[in-house]
């Protein structure tokens, strides 16, 4: 039985967004290949995050890594670095048998898993494909057959590929378990696991997750060898960057405040609890003057890619979202959060939350709560740590306009 490498093994960097001080060791200096540190430079990215100096070496060394850290902490590439060199040296030689997956729990994080790979792939020499339900399998299948280094799956659809003949993990020398708490979450270790037993050659393990308990304990216990544990470790159980406030609404004015709020920000996610909630939120938002798109799953894989991109690229600054869509979103810069619905409990208020104050920047969470939801949130603030007043407001309040600026002590 596998257990985490002992204490002098840990790193853990308490600042979880911060770039790394300037005396600490650049991506070059890591060991990455410079053909990589070259497409990272053209992105702009020229120092590694924590988590990603934490674990590069490690990785790229061939030791079996886990990565705690929450979203947003730069985990893709912590692991796609070191991912894409080892590969370059040992590239696919068949057709439907990649040397690299990428596991991971949602359609759109395998998208954005692979946009973040697609410039260093090709600096590599490698070719990467994205495989996901909802999407056509037929044209999925034709990039397979046409040779790929690199795969980045969903559990379902890989799994879909392997019973098909198209796609076999026999020959795999790197597997990447991205946000494996979320894959838990969402029911798909048995395909996880599906997937770890029918690995035949020796491997390199990689498995990120914001928790390293429960399931994800047991994969790390049954699966991996040796592995290092690199934390980045946030000093509260909230990100410090994150303004919080809680707004008491009424059920008819609820619509308008959200508006509201809305027209004072550039890029705004909003979460709802339910898929019919999600459409007619969207819907009653248009009638205030404010464009927003919705992402949940009875949606078309096409169109809610489509509303992805264009919140990605601003031309959409509304984006309304169940829990189980939102899950594994990798969306910069969103400057506002609101909780139109109260999170089922403290864990979905901070993974939802979390949405904002990525990479450093600063984010406001806003909950707009009824009255018969008072305790609810009071018991979800209990667990969070924090305690604030639930305050009045009315869409028509000068507040509205700038949350940030005003805080409950004032009122």
């Amino acid at each position: 039985m596998t257990t985490l490498a002992d204490p002098a093994d840990r790193a853990v960097e308490t600042d979880p967004d911060a770039l790394l001080p300037k005396h600490q060791k650049s991506f070059a200096e890591l060991g990455v290949d410079p053909a990589i540190v070259g497409a990272l430079e053209e992105q702009g990215i020229h120092a590694p995050f924590a988590i990603q100096a934490m674990t590069v070496e490690d990785a790229l060394a061939g030791r079996d890594v886990c990565g705690k850290a929450k979203t947003g902490s730069g985990k893709t590439l912590a692991f796609g670095v070191p991912l894409l060199q080892r590969t370059m040296a040992s590239p696919s030689t068949e057709p439907g048998r990649p040397k690299a997956l990428v596991l991971v729990p949602t359609r759109e994080l395998a998208v954005q898993v692979s946009e973040v790979f697609e410039p260093l792939a090709e600096a590599a020499g490698l070719k990467t494909v994205a495989v996901y339900g909802g999407a056509d399998i037929e044209r999925q299948i034709k990039k397979l057959r046409r040779g790929v280094d690199v795969i980045i799956a969903t559990p379902g659809r890989l799994i879909d590929l392997g019973d098909r003949g198209e796609l076999s993990v026999a020959d795999l020398e790197t597997l990447v378990l991205d946000e494996a708490d979320r894959m838990a979450d969402m029911g798909f270790m048995p395909q996880v696991e599906w997937v770890l037993r029918r690995l035949e050659r020796d491997h390199q393990t990689l498995l990120f997750s914001a928790t390293l308990d429960g399931a994800v304990d047991r994969l790390v216990s049954r699966y991996m060898t040796d592995p290092v544990l690199h934390e980045v470790a946030s000093p509260t159980t909230t990100v410090e960057e994150m303004e919080h406030r809680f707004i008491e609404v009424h059920q008819m004015d609820r619509v308008k405040v959200c508006a509201a709020i809305c027209r004072s920000a550039d890029k705004v996610l909003v979460f709802v609890r339910t898929k019919h909630g999600c459409d007619r939120l969207v819907e009653q938002l248009g009638k205030e003057g404010v464009r927003a798109g919705a992402i949940h799953g009875d949606l078309r894989q096409a169109q809610r890619e489509r509303t992805l991109k264009d919140f990605t690229e601003g031309k959409l600054h509304v984006l309304v979202a169940t829990d189980v869509a939102a899950r594994g979103l990798h969306i910069d810069a969103v400057d506002v959060v609101i909780h139109f619905d109260p999170p089922e409990d403290h864990k979905a208020y901070l993974h939802r939350s979390g949405r904002t104050a990525r990479a450093g920047s600063a984010g406001l969470v806003v909950s707009l709560v009824q009255w018969n939801q008072i305790l609810e949130i009071e018991r979800i603030q209990t667990r969070i740590g924090t305690r604030m007043p639930i305050v009045e407001m009315f869409s028509n309040d000068p507040r509205l306009a700038d949350l940030v600026g005003w805080t409950p002590e004032q009122s």
